[in-house]
Parts: C-alpha cells; sequence; structure tokens
C-alpha cells in the first residue's frame, strides 16, 4: 500500500487509488499518517475533526470513521476484528505502516540522511538526499481537506519540516554547483510562505546561480516591497546580504563543481567533538562562588529553549557564570561540541565582530579550511546552520551588542542551545523566543566570599568589618571586588582597613576604581544623546528610587519622553527595575554618571 499526506490525501492498493470517503474520515486518516506510527490520543482527534465544540456524539462517530477505514484497508476483515493496520489503542488509535509506504516517512528518511552528509561536509550527497526527500512533496500538505482540519498544529509542523528542509537542499546545491535542481522546490516554498526572508535568500541566490540575475533582482524587489507593507519592515541582515552579492556579481553560474556556483566546495570533515582553538571555551573561572539558583535557572531555561539570553550591568558576572555552567553543566548534553565566540559588542578600545567574521570563526573550527570559506555572512550562515543540522552543539555568543549582530549567528538545529551574553536586554530577540536571564549582583555573603577568596585566606575573616564595607563601597559587584582584591592580594601586608578607608575617602567617584572605569564607559558608549544625557543628569537625583516624572523634573522632558528614556536605559543595563515604573541606580554606575556629567558640564559649548 501507498499512503500520501504531502500534498492531498490519497492512498493506494497496488495501481488502484481507493476511496477514502468523507472528509472527517480523510482528516482521521492524515492524522494517524502525521503521528507515523505513533499513537494519536483521542483529544487530539476531536480537536482535529471538530474545530469548535465537539459534539456528544463525537466518540461514537470516531470509532464509526475508524471501523470504517479499517474495513478499507483491509477488506475482507471479518466484523469486530482489530486488524492488523489501524490498531485501538488505550486512548485512542495507531496506523500501522512502513517507511517506504509513508510519503511523510520516506522524507524524514530522506532528510535524515541529508543531514548527516551535510554534517560530513559531502555537499553533493546532501544535495542528492534533500533532492529526493523534496521529491516526496506535491503541494501543500493535507490539501483538499477543509481549512480548520488543515491550520491544526500537526499539519502545520509538517510543512515547516519541508521548508526547513528546502532551506538546507539549497544550501546544499549552492555549495555543490546544482543550483537549477533545487530552484523548482524554492519558488514552491517562498509561494506558500512568503515573508519567510531566509527562503527568499536562497531563492536570490539561486535564480542568479542559474544564471537568472534579473530574476533575482525581480525577486528580492517582490519580498522587498511586501515586508514594508505586511509588516512595516525592512529586509534583514540575511536577504540584504543576498541582494549585495547578487548586485556585485559575486555568484557565478551553477555547473561544473562547488567552485563555480560562487560558494565553496564541500567541507573536507567535520568531526565529532573535534572544534578548532578559535572558537573554544574560555577556561572555567578559577575562582567562582554562589550563584546556585542562576546557574539552576539557566540549565532550565537551556532545556526548554533554543535561546537563552543573560544579561546584566558590565562587571556582573554573566561570562564567568556562562563559562562555569557550560564546562560542567552542559558538557554530557552536547556531545558534539561547544563554540564560543567573544563578539565585543561592549568592549572599548576594540571593534565589534562582525557577523561575517564571527561566522568565519566558527566554520574554521568545525574544520572548513580557509579555501572553502564562503564570502559574506549570507554564505557563511547558510553553511554553518547546514554544519549544525542534526548535530548538538551549544554555542555561546558573549558579550553580544545587538539583534542584528546575533541573527545570522544563531543555528536552526533543534538540537543546539545557544547562550548569549550582552549587556543589552536584546527585547528584539526576546520578542523571537530567546529566553531571558537578568543577572544582578550577588548577595553581601557571596559578594564577601568572593573577595575573600581573591583577597587571601583569612584576610576577611581577621577584619570582617572593614571586609564588610569593601563589599559595599563596591555594590557587591563581582569586577570590582575583584579589582579590589587583586590589589590587597598583590599587597599581603596592606591591612583590608586601608584598603577600604581609601574606598571610603573617594567615595562617588571611580578615582579609588581605575580599572573598572573602561568596562563601565563601554555600557554608555553607544547611547543615543538623548538617553546618555539623561543618564548623567540622573546623578543630581538625591534619591534611591526614579520615576518618570523625576526623570522629567531633571530634564524638562515630557514624562512620556522620560519614561521611554529610562525604558531604554533600563534595557542597556544601566538602570535596574525593581518594580513597573521604579528604577534605581547602581552606586557605580552613578559614580560613573557623575563624572560624564561633570565633563559634559567643563566643555565649552558650541
Amino acid at each position: 500500500m501507498r499512503f500520501e499526506v504531502l500534498g492531498p490525501v490519497r492512498v493506494w492498493r497496488g495501481e488502484r487509488e481507493l476511496d477514502l470517503g468523507f472528509p472527517q474520515q480523510r482528516a482521521l486518516l492524515a492524522l494517524l499518517l502525521a503521528h507515523a506510527g505513533r499513537a494519536v490520543p483521542t483529544g487530539e482527534i476531536l480537536d482535529v475533526l471538530w474545530a469548535e465544540r465537539p459534539p456528544a456524539s463525537a466518540p461514537h462517530v470516531i470509532r464509526r470513521y475508524a471501523g470504517a477505514l479499517r474495513r478499507l484497508l483491509e477488506p475482507g476483515l471479518p466484523p469486530r476484528a482489530p486488524g492488523r493496520r489501524l490498531l485501538r489503542r488505550a486512548d485512542g488509535y495507531l496506523l500501522d505502516a512502513t517507511t517506504d509506504e509513508v510519503d511523510l516517512l520516506r522524507f524524514r528518511e530522506l532528510t535524515r540522511q541529508g543531514r548527516r552528509a551535510a554534517a560530513t561536509g559531502r555537499a553533493e550527497a546532501a544535495a542528492r538526499h534533500f533532492g529526493r526527500a523534496l521529491g516526496e512533496w506535491r503541494g501543500p500538505v493535507v490539501m483538499g481537506l477543509p481549512e480548520s482540519v488543515r491550520a491544526h498544529v500537526r499539519f502545520t509542523a509538517v510543512q515547516r519540516e519541508l521548508l526547513d528542509t528546502v532551506r538546507m537542499a539549497a544550501d546544499a546545491a549552492l555549495l555543490a554547483g546544482h543550483a537549477e535542481q533545487v530552484l523548482p522546490a524554492l519558488r514552491r516554498a517562498t509561494a506558500h510562505d512568503p515573508l519567510d526572508e531566509p527562503l527568499h535568500a536562497r531563492l536570490v541566490l539561486t535564480l542568479a546561480a542559474c544564471g537568472l540575475q534579473a530574476e533575482a533582482l525581480r525577486a528580492y524587489d517582490d519580498i522587498r516591497r511586501r515586508l514594508a507593507a505586511d509588516l512595516s519592515v525592512t529586509p534583514g541582515p540575511e536577504l540584504t546580504a543576498a541582494h549585495t552579492r547578487v548586485l556585485r556579481q559575486e555568484v557565478r553560474g551553477a555547473g561544473g563543481g562547488g567552485g563555480e556556483a560562487g560558494v565553496p566546495a564541500p567541507v573536507e570533515s567535520v568531526r565529532t567533538g573535534s572544534l578548532g582553538p578559535a572558537a573554544r571555551l574560555p577556561p572555567d573561572p578559577g575562582v567562582f562562588v554562589g550563584r546556585e539558583a542562576e546557574t539552576r535557572r539557566l540549565s532550565a531555561l537551556g532545556r526548554t529553549a533554543g535561546v537563552v539570553v543573560v544579561g546584566g550591568m558590565a562587571g556582573v558576572g554573566k561570562s564567568a557564570l556562562v563559562a562555569h555552567w557550560a564546562h560542567r553543566a552542559a558538557a554530557a548534553r552536547f556531545p558534539d561540541g561547544r563554540l564560543y565566540v567573544d563578539l565585543g559588542g561592549f568592549a572599548v578600545g576594540r571593534a565589534t565582530v562582525e557577523p561575517a567574521e564571527a561566522l568565519r570563526i566558527m566554520l574554521a573550527a568545525l574544520g572548513v579550511s580557509a579555501r572553502r570559506m564562503p564570502d559574506g555572512a549570507a554564505a557563511r550562515a547558510g553553511l554553518y546552520r547546514t554544519l549544525l543540522a542534526g548535530r548538538r552543539v551549544l554555542v555561546v555568543l558573549d558579550d553580544a551588542l545587538d539583534t542584528e549582530q546575533l541573527r545570522p549567528l544563531l543555528p536552526a538545529a533543534p538540537g543546539c542551545l545557544t547562550v548569549v551574553t550582552s549587556r543589552n536586554a536584546l527585547p528584539g530577540l526576546v520578542a523571537e523566543g530567546a529566553r531571558p536571564l537578568r543577572l544582578e549582583p550577588p548577595s553581601a555573603e557571596d559578594a564577601l566570599a568572593i573577595l575573600t577568596r581573591r583577597a587571601g585566606p583569612g584576610r576577611a575573616a581577621a577584619e570582617p568589618a572593614a571586609a564588610d564595607e569593601i563589599v559595599a563601597h563596591c555594590g557587591r559587584l563581582p569586577l570590582a571586588l575583584a579589582v579590589v582584591a587583586g590589589r590587597a592580594a598583590a599587597h599581603p601586608r596592606l591591612p583590608l582597613a586601608a584598603v577600604a578607608a581609601e574606598l571610603r575617602a573617594r567615595h562617588g567617584s571611580l578615582d579609588a576604581l581605575p580599572a573598572l572605569r573602561p568596562a563601565l564607559l563601554g555600557s554608555c558608549r553607544r547611547l543615543p544623546d538623548d538617553s546618555a544625557r539623561l543618564f548623567q543628569q540622573l546623578s543630581r537625583h538625591p534619591g534611591a528610587l526614579i520615576t518618570p516624572a523625576t526623570a522629567a523634573s531633571l530634564t524638562g522632558l515630557p514624562a512620556r519622553r522620560s519614561r521611554l528614556l529610562l525604558g531604554h536605559l533600563a534595557e542597556s543595563h544601566l538602570l535596574a527595575e525593581p518594580a513597573p515604573g521604579c528604577y534605581t541606580l547602581h552606586p557605580l554606575l552613578r559614580a560613573l554618571a557623575t563624572e560624564l556629567a561633570a565633563t559634559d558640564e567643563r566643555r565649552p559649548a558650541d
């Protein structure tokens, strides 16, 4: 027998197509096929067959449909015989069919083979497997059934599988120099999802690789106008990069092997767990104290999300927490390796790492040689996602600047986890499904433990009052504590009381912590002018709590505008928001704001 759901729902016995009866009966069969050898709970059958509230007779109707299908699939079956095809289970039904009999199962098996080939750098084989998988696709999933049925999550998930495979097929075909083979599937996929930017980026590149440059430019213009009209957005970096490559004629004609398609030939090898040193994790922090709750929270988020954003102010210990967690808790979960890139988003004195360079670092770690390295972020992102397909890899992106820098670096593989650290709350990424973890300064007890561990054994215990005062002047900030403890450790005869007295004498400034100033300044250098001015003016407010009314009184701006600026400072982790509409300024950030305000006041007027 042959069963089909990747298009119209159809069944053949030999060369004869069977009449599947009423639409609801066909919908039941489609649901059984979509579950691929697993039992379908009765509750899900009710959801599919009756979009609204099912009638009281629904269980009886389901049994009648199941009986009719059983007799259809096994003619001559005695009445009430269970048969061997459509089986009753404790809470539902199961259709027993082999991979060779069901188009969806064949599609999934061929897609798995394509992913394995791509992960080991065999682009020719990957393109072949993906092409055969897409050969099973004959139209919209369960075409012909009512819209309420086709919109069910079980069928939309299958449709998403098809589109994911089209993307991987396009990447492999471009690598192998056989762009023309995937063009029909890309046209169909972009027609099905007219706002999917990664699909359209591949369509633009594939059209150009097939020698259809004018059509590639028209395709870009069509999606650009559609994005503006339907979503009021402009094309993202991947689609823009594809358009730029076509304009520069960097995508050459297909045929003749990998080097002729404007993209590299297959990588020589990618060995599981053999990531190169350029992208390896930094060492586990030598001094790591506390953070048990945050570590547990990071582990929990990593089990349920594909992207976790660890945010917080400069020096709060984001990178240390992630490195510590990655070395310990995550080691067993990601057998295919761990990738790390310091994106330098807020670093002072060096440029932020561009997505294309970050992708080069990670691709090199995955075994892609310089000779095979694609040009441009879009092509590198496509190869990167293809290589990670079907693998379980932890990707750590440290010190990210913004969502646009990150989007090309996020793997599409469901088994991978990306952990991002940033001084930006990255609301755009969170809106797209990333899970946030905001890191606050540690408790006073943990902060004292950091000072004790770093300053040397016994010193804090010998001078407890001085140690507590140091912790307070440092605002419990781990980086500030490390700076002070480093000085104390370098001068073992210097009493902690003397260190505390120096901090006390310079309270309200960063003069006693000069090494901290560049790190904090890095958080301010990318602020818009109006947000930067408000940050400086907040230093004049003597109270602990800051409200929009407070900010308005300091700046003369309307309360609504002040509220927006305060929100932006909170997203930049320059303010904390302990309650909605109420903000606080860390004492060291207040000291920085005071310094910056004084600098501006001394600057001559234009």
